[in-house]
């Protein structure tokens, strides 16, 4: 039995991935934050999984874990992944994607050299694109401490590749959304938002510029990418997107749209929730290659995306207040 290490199993790319990968037959182990009690969305399937203690900036603990899982896998997805906290504690927030990083690839020299290593980098890297879509030869400049660090990831996983012959690649992840994104992230803030509204619970949203493009997957649909690229021959580097753009107000109008209200008559416009110069104008990505070489291709489209996240949401307040009468 195959046997794969997802570091940050308990977020909304983490569980997806873990199901996937106990739908194949992996034997799964996983890091997280905290308690495995706390991540909701593994709850199905957290008696399947092995949780394990991983100090990931800490290399003689990561090596120490390598030699004893031995992995065929590792997917490293653990990061600090709400941008704009990242200027918050921007020493805290590089040096931890930095050292994991640093970490694992090398305790996979030393310990496994034949696993396959798939880093979880980020659209981020590429700040404000001189060029859209970004393909994965776009120049990199990031303009975050958060993309600084994934632009670090990105670069020193290409380097052990090239350097030592790991079959190690990252997937240049573009954005990508579910019912299991946290609420303090736009399009979970859109959603349940307008569920909300909907269902009487409040009376409007407050959001920031609505101009900005996007191009927003779903992220079951992106993790299968991830699983594409360990399992290929070579190791290389992938955008993973839709390749189509659409705007904040694209997004919200198909969210009250879901629930049969126009959104021009309960959003609005808060300039605390602008992002600022460093925010990017437009994020879109050219999955062609992924497309040519993996054979994938995003299964959920834009509209279908928003009716999962809304129905979701809608259930969710539902049985909450339930469960408070």
């Amino acid at each position: 039995m195959a046997r794969a290490l997802v570091t940050g199993i308990g977020g909304q790319d983490g569980s997806y991935l873990a199901e996937q990968l106990l739908g194949h037959g992996y034997e799964v182990f996983g890091t997280v934050l905290g308690s495995p009690e706390q991540y909701g969305a593994l709850a199905p399937i957290k008696d399947r999984i092995e949780f394990v203690g991983i100090a990931l900036e800490d290399a003689g603990d990561v090596q120490r874990a390598l030699r004893e899982i031995r992995p065929d896998e590792v997917y490293h997805l653990a990061s600090a992944s709400f941008v704009p906290l990242s200027w918050e504690n921007p020493v805290g927030t590089s040096t931890a994607t930095v050292s994991a990083v640093s970490a694992l690839l090398e305790g996979i020299r030393e310990e496994v050299p034949e696993t396959r290593f798939v880093n979880a980098a980020s659209a981020e890297i590429f700040g404000e694109p001189g060029e859209v879509p970004q393909t994965e030869r776009t120049p990199v400049a990031p303009l975050t401490p958060y993309g600084a660090g994934k632009a670090f990831a990105h670069f020193l996983t290409g380097a052990f590749r090239r350097q030592y012959g790991l079959h190690a690649s990252s997937a240049i992840l573009f954005n990508h959304e579910s019912p299991r994104r946290p609420l303090q992230f736009l399009t979970r803030k859109v959603t349940h938002g307008a569920a909300a509204i909907s269902l009487g619970l409040e009376r409007e949203l407050r959001l920031g510029d609505l101009s900005a493009q996007r191009d927003w997957g779903f992220a079951g649909d992106f993790v299968g990418a991830l699983r594409l690229m360990a399992s290929r021959g070579e190791p290389d580097d992938f955008v993973v997107a839709t390749g189509e753009a659409h705007t904040v107000e694209e997004f919200v109008a198909a969210a009250f749209e879901e629930v049969g209200l126009d959104w021009r008559d309960y959003v609005k416009f808060d300039e605390a929730f602008t992002r600022g110069p460093t925010d990017t104008r437009a994020l879109v990505g050219d999955p062609t290659k992924a497309r040519e070489l993996l054979g994938w291709e995003p299964q959920l489209g834009f509209r279908e995306l928003v009716t999962l996240m809304v129905e979701a949401d809608g259930d969710l307040l539902r049985a909450q207040a339930a469960s408070a009468r």
